[in-house]
């Protein structure tokens, strides 16, 4: 795998800047007459590794989803950097809070980056033209600037010889860490990891998670992960936290909460993934 360290990473906030990098304050998520998260009140530090575990259905991707704003909440505010991000200021002196329109949406996804079930690569473009788009396009970089950016990266995920290929002569394994280069190409403060080892053949699962693990050992950003890789999650998060039902029923430190839970449910859910 490969030892390659990731040399543009994100600064060390300055001392002013906020501790927290994400917070669900009282977030409430509906669909019809579903709950599928019900007054989640979460916060996590710059630099955090967080891991959300718990049944399907429970609310995990609903969380990332909210944050990359494939989804609006129905009630409760989210904030990022400490300031609103699912809502603006508006009104006398900016007190009252409104749903963000979907420019600022678009404006402020900028600093999160995601990773999906799904590659989702475009199959036209070969691996760096894939890893290059989105910062040439959204983010207005120099494409020589874009491109130093993309072979950086991937020779941080191992594929620094397939920059020619296309996605369709790569293995699943090889695709997902095209995925991952292209969502760090966009310099997230934030990346967002969803099941990303559930579409792989198991016998390509440990070559993504090794880069998972590089990447959370290697730079300063802040990850949250829905994973059913229990050993993936000892090893990169600070704390995991069990859902059901859209709500937080534990939390703690990755070995106290998978080692000894303190709730039956987590007890019973982690004997169903082992």
């Amino acid at each position: 795998m490969p030892t390659e360290r990731l040399s543009k990473v994100p600064a060390a906030p300055p001392p002013t800047a906020p501790t927290e990098a994400v917070r669900f304050e009282r977030v409430t998520k509906r669909y019809g007459d579903q709950t599928v998260l019900d007054g989640l009140d979460l916060t996590v530090g710059r630099g955090e590794r967080v891991t959300l575990i718990g049944p399907s259905g429970s609310g995990k991707t609903t969380i990332l989803r909210l944050l990359m704003t494939l989804e609006r909440v129905t009630e409760g505010v989210i904030h990022v950097d400490g300031l609103p991000y699912s809502h603006s200021p508006s009104g006398p002196g900016g007190r009252t809070l409104v749903p963000a329109s979907e420019r600022e949406l678009a404006e402020r996804r900028r600093r999160i980056g995601m990773v999906f079930q799904q590659f989702n690569l475009f199959p036209h473009m070969n691996v760096l033209e894939n890893v290059v788009e989105a910062p040439v396009h959204v983010l207005g970089e120099g494409r020589e600037e874009a491109e130093a950016h993309a072979r950086e990266l991937l020779g941080l995920v191992g594929l620094a010889d397939r920059t020619d290929a296309r996605p369709t002569r790569l293995s699943g394994g090889q695709q997902q860490r095209v995925a991952i280069a292209r969502a760090l190409a966009m310099r997230p403060e934030i990346l967002l990891l969803d099941e990303v080892t559930s579409a792989l053949d198991p016998e390509l699962v440990a070559e993504v998670l090794d880069v998972l693990r590089g990447i959370a050992r290697d730079t300063e950003i802040t990850l949250l992960c829905v994973t059913h890789e229990m050993g993936f999650a000892r090893d990169v998060s600070d704390r995991v936290l069990m859902f059901d039902q859209g709500r937080i029923i534990e939390s703690g430190a990755a070995d106290r909460l998978l080692d000894a839970p303190e709730h039956e449910r987590t007890r019973a859910f982690l004997r169903s993934v082992r």
